[in-house]
This record gives C-alpha cells, structure tokens and sequence, in this order.
C-alpha cells in the first residue's frame, strides 16, 4: 500500500512538472475544472491563462452553447439565463450583469463566439452620463473597458459591433458606423478598435448614407461583419475586416429576412416568401463558401405548435419570432429557438420534435444572447 502510494506520488510529481504532459490533460477536461484549477498555483493560473492555452482549448473543445441571455429593453426587469437543456441545465455563468459589473442599468449588445459586447450611460451612483463600451468574458469574468471613439459622440455613433473568432481573429476587434457631424451629413464614417493595438483607427474615412446602413445588431462570420436587410432591401451590407471594404450580399429573390445569424462556422437565414410561403413552415438557408449563394440546409413544419402554445395564436395568424439557430456537434442535434408572447421553445430540424424552455411569467423579455463558453484571456 505504501509503495503504491509512493508510485502514485511519483507520478503526480512528474506530470505536474511537465508542463506539454499536463496540459495534454487539462485539455480534455470541462472548462468548470480549468477555471478551478487556475487556484492550484501560480505556475497553473499562468499555465491556463497563456494564450497558447486558451486557443488551443477552445479549438479542441468546441463545445455547443449551453443557452441564452435574456433581458428587457427598458431594465424593467431583472436579466434571466435560459438553459437549452432543461433536463440536466447548466448552472449560469453569472446571477446578473449588474453583479459583474458593479453598474447599474448595463445591457447586452451583442454576443460573438463567447464574448458579449456591453454597453451602459450609468455611473456607479446611477446618475446618468457617457455612454461606455465593455468587453465581458462570461466564462472567466473577466472585463475590458473600449476607449471612446474618437469624434464618437452619443448622438453620432450608429452602429457599435464585436468581432472574435478563436482562429480567424483571436484579438477581439470592434467595428464603430458613425454619422458624420456637420455639413456633410449625409455621411458615415466606419472606425476599427483592435485590442492588440489597444486603439482607434478610421477604416472608411466616408461614405453615402444612401448605402442605407441598416441599425441592427451586426453578425461576425468569416472575416467580415454582415447586417441583416430591412425587409424593403434585397441586399445584406456588410463589412470585410481584412481589405477595410463594404459589399453587399444578395438575398434568396423574392424573400424577406425574418432571422439572420451565425452558429459553428456557417452563416444562416430564416427568409419567407411574402406571397407564397406558409408561416408555420421554416426553411433553414446556409451560404456557400465565398458567397457563391445560398441553399436551404433544414425545414421544419410547426404545424403542432399552435395547439401546444395556443398564446401564438392570433385571429390572423400566428405571433412567434426566430430567436436563434444552433448548430450542434451532429447533424441530428440543430436546432431552432422560438419565441411565442409568453414562451420560449426549442425544436429540434432532424426528429421535428419540440419543448418549451422558458416561460416568461410576468416579464416580457425582447433581447436574446447567445452563450458559449470560452478561456478567451484579456
């Protein structure tokens, strides 16, 4: 028994030395172990935290998101973790926003590839001032104060959006529209934040507002932030990062976009046909690569939705958005997010079986964030 000890002993000693042997292993275990064993030492929390770490971690494990962050327009209600997996849900990363950052009246932006975009004109008092910009790492809770936008006034900035990938862009970048003040007002302006560099730079010193530059959230896919049409356009903008250029992107003719988003490398589209298409009936479009065009990759008929969530049902039709498309490890596990005035449901495109996760009770939330995990280090 003594001896086996010893062994056992010797062997651990060996492995934690070895600095390739141990993160071999650390690479295969959940990311609630690597945060908890970032406390082992000072030699481990520098190992876990290196960006040769990180990277390869989030590489590996390409874990699928395990739910969503849901919040009110007005702060009018407390934000809420919805877990995809109600059976066995995962204990959310935070209790709020507010808890993390120690500000009151703080909202999400937007979400990419782990990290969230957040932004707040609340100061630690809660009177009111400039509007700020955070990074937010949820995982490690780790937080970025963005340097204001040079000539970016409240009132001038129309557009503020995240760019991370863990491959095609692993220093998180920020894209900022601006609307030109003074006699050429009819202008956008479009600047870089790059937090390698730790700075501002103008990518497109000016452009016409007849572009119609849509003000929704943005989308990072490929090297390039993309903005879902208004439903009068045929044409998605957007934003390639490595040539600093706008282009545009066709939709499906003769479609109007009802969600647009990015899961697991592919770009996705829910787009209806305004005179033909059934509503209750989705058609899943993926863009090809080098947008050669768009196939549709799932369908889904939700004809038993209204008898199941009957609060969807309305004297002319149905009352329900798309929320979000997840893309799992396997074809079999994709799934789409819906959201009815008082539920929220997941249904899956491969068994068109269904579930609700979320019920609304009295707060009506209207924003919707994508978590994923990630040891992205600040």
């Amino acid at each position: 028994m003594v001896q086996t000890r010893a062994k056992s002993k010797k062997s651990a000693e060996i492995i934690s030395s070895n600095d390739d042997l141990l993160t071999e292993i650390l690479l295969r275990l959940p990311v609630t172990s690597i945060l908890r064993f970032k406390s082992v030492s000072k030699h481990w929390r520098l190992l876990l935290s290196h960006k040769h770490f990180t990277q390869r971690y989030d590489n590996i494990s390409k874990s699928p998101s395990p739910g969503l962050f849901a919040s009110y327009t007005y702060h009018l209600a407390p934000d809420a973790y919805v877990p995809f997996d109600v059976e066995t849900p995962n204990t959310p990363p935070f209790p709020s926003l507010a808890s993390c950052f120690d500000l009151p009246g703080v909202k999400i932006i937007q979400s990419c590839n782990g990290l969230l975009l957040c932004s707040t004109n609340r100061g630690p008092k809660g009177g009111r001032g400039a509007l700020k910009y955070y990074v937010f790492n949820p995982t490690t809770k780790q937080l970025a104060l963005v340097p204001p936008v040079p000539g970016g006034g409240r009132k001038t900035i129309w557009f503020m959006g995240l760019a991370f990938h863990q491959t095609d862009c692993p220093h998180y970048k920020l894209v900022c529209v601006l609307s030109a003040v003074g006699p050429d007002v009819d202008l956008y302006q479009i600047q870089i934040y790059s937090s390698d560099a730790r700075k501002w730079k103008i990518a497109i010193q000016s452009f016409p507002a007849s572009s119609i530059f849509p003000a929704r959230p943005g989308v990072y896919w490929n090297g390039a932030v993309y903005w879902a049409p208004f439903p009068d356009n045929s044409n998605f903008l957007y934003f390639k990062m490595d040539s600093e250029q706008l282009q545009t992107l066709p939709l499906p003719v003769g479609f109007t976009c009802s969600y647009f988003g990015e899961s697991r490398g592919h770009l996705h589209l829910i787009a209806y046909n305004n005179r033909q298409d059934n509503r209750l009936r989705l058609n899943l479009y993926e863009m090809l690569s080098h947008h050669s065009g768009w196939f549709v990759k799932y369908q889904v008929q939700l004809d038993a939705l209204p008898n199941a969530f009957p609060d969807m049902i309305r004297h002319n039709g149905y009352i329900f958005n798309v929320i979000d498309v997840v893309r799992g490890e396997e074809e079999e596990d994709t799934f789409v997010v819906l959201k009815t005035p008082k539920k929220i449901i997941k249904c899956n495109f491969h068994d068109k079986s269904f579930k609700e996760i979320f019920d609304f009770g009295e707060y009506p939330f209207e924003n919707f964030h994508r978590y994923i995990e990630t040891l992205f280090h600040f």
